[in-house]
């Protein structure tokens, strides 16, 4: 996806969401976020930088970072002649009409942690273009709150929990 001037959209603007925004505008593709809530618009237009939070049909890539079954005929309309969605976010089960993936020749990959090299790769991508994620330092106290809230999906990207001023 290192291709200036294309479109990515994002699906999900959670733990994976915000940081797929992130690598693509590093990237210099033009960043559309979907999500189920709007709540999220100002977030990720003014502070994560998206270029759009809105819905278009003119996308090369998009990226699935959300977790759990949900549709994918949807996402596969949004995407151009030969665009890719890509799965991330251990969406489950797929289920899809196959003539989403006919018309326009559009493709469905996943990707999973890459090796060593990949790693390393990105690591240093994210250094050289200031990419971190956003997180919540929590205390260790703070755990079983913590867990209450990820059940309730009331966090809003990663919990850090702060061990070393625990142990003071």
């Amino acid at each position: 996806m290192n291709q200036p001037g294309k479109s990515l959209g994002v699906i999900g603007l959670g733990d994976l969401g915000h940081l797929a925004m992130k690598f693509g505008k590093a990237f210099g593709l033009n960043v559309t976020v979907f999500s189920t809530s709007i709540s999220k618009k100002e977030e990720a237009l003014n502070l994560l930088g998206a270029d759009k939070f809105e819905v278009s049909k003119s996308f090369d890539f998009i990226i699935d970072t959300a977790s759990g079954t949900h549709p994918f005929d949807p996402y596969m309309s949004l995407l151009k002649t030969g665009g890719v969605l890509d799965l991330v976010g251990a969406p489950g089960e797929v289920k899809l009409n196959p003539i989403s993936l006919l018309h326009g020749m559009k493709s469905i990959s996943g990707s999973a942690a890459g090796g060593t090299k990949d790693t390393r790769e990105m690591l240093d991508f994210c250094a050289a273009n200031k990419i971190y994620p956003e997180i919540e330092i929590i205390p260790i106290q703070y755990v079983n709150e913590a867990i209450e809230r990820l059940i309730k999906s009331n966090v809003k990207y990663r919990f850090v929990i702060d061990i070393e001023s625990s142990l003071k």
